[in-house]
């Protein structure tokens, strides 16, 4: 079986509220962001309790997986390593040196690949096996799991939870609102980012039979004049509304988390948002822990493990 031990690999999130200023310093490392607009995030994480729970929910699947796969005779240790947060990529692969740990089966914690999402993970992946030298363990990485059926059934069944928050007459009705994090356009252009959300959100609304739904995006940052994916999900739910929509269920298919951009951007934003429009207002949660996605995560591994 190649690779001795499992890394996840995710974006990592504050902890307590001291760390949300910390935080924020790392992640806008290198970009132009005024003080206000890191004043306006920082309350953010304020509202939701002045954490994310990235992390925990993270370390929850780690664990998870761990059971599932010793109950696959599959007695490799899991690993988790944050881009932006501890425990910092580099000193999870020193910890795994350190062990003895010479290839790791490796999992990015996003389905679909954008420069965000890919590139940034493995220039961390790799500054971190630099220090090492000739210590660092080799990765091997999964397959695509972006169609996976696991994920797909995890995501399928958090959406009919929303649905089932509907009134009955209305949830046939109900507009599906598929949701990942907004990139730059040149970005989203020069990968598979688009389709492979896409694709993912139309087998969710197969799985369920649901006939109404669209993709949106959320979260966006950068500059105002920068063009960046749309419709934003604030506008799709106002044009929902214009069309004459009762009811929509959002569904962040681009986040294997809960965390900021789920708590806030959809649970605080859009839910006023659609409030202010008498527009009826669902969130599905992300996958999570979900049985189904760890199931997945264990397929891809050992089906990269060879």
């Amino acid at each position: 079986m190649a690779g001795d031990a499992i890394l996840l690999v995710a974006f990592g999130g504050p902890e307590r509220p001291e760390d949300i200023r910390p935080f924020l310093a790392e992640v806008l490392r290198g970009r132009r962001v005024s003080p206000e607009r890191v004043d306006e995030v920082a309350h953010h994480y304020e509202l939701i309790g002045g954490r994310s729970p990235l992390n925990e929910l993270t370390f929850r699947q780690a664990t998870a997986l761990g059971e599932v796969l010793r109950a696959r005779g599959d007695d490799r240790a899991v690993y988790v390593g944050m881009r932006n947060w501890k425990p910092w990529i580099a000193d999870t692969l020193a910890a795994m040196a350190d062990a003895g740990v010479r290839e790791a089966v490796t999992v990015l914690l996003s389905a679909h690949a954008t420069e965000a999402s890919r590139e940034r993970y493995l220039e961390s992946l790799e500054a971190g096996r630099a220090r090492l030298g000739d210590r660092a363990p080799a990765l091997r990485f999964v397959a695509p799991w972006f169609v996976h059926p696991g994920f797909l059934d995890a995501a399928a069944a958090r959406a009919a939870e929303a649905l089932a928050t509907l009134p009955a007459a209305r949830r046939a009705d109900a507009t599906l609102v598929f949701t990942g994090h907004s990139v730059p356009t040149p970005m989203a252009a020069a990968s598979p980012y688009v389709e492979e959300l896409t694709a993912s959100s139309r087998a969710v609304a197969e799985r369920l039979g649901h006939r109404r739904w669209q993709v949106a995006w959320q979260s966006r940052s950068g500059r105002p004049e920068d063009p960046w994916l749309e419709p934003d999900v604030n506008d799709a739910l106002r044009a929902l509304a214009a069309a004459g929509a009762r009811d929509a269920v959002v569904v962040p298919i681009g986040f294997v988390c809960d965390h900021v951009e789920v708590l806030y951007d959809l649970d605080v934003e859009a839910r006023a948002t659609a409030a202010a429009l008498g527009l009826g207002f669902a969130r599905a949660a992300t996958v999570n822990d979900h049985p189904e996605f760890i199931a997945a995560l264990a397929d891809v591994i050992r089906e990269a493990s060879g």
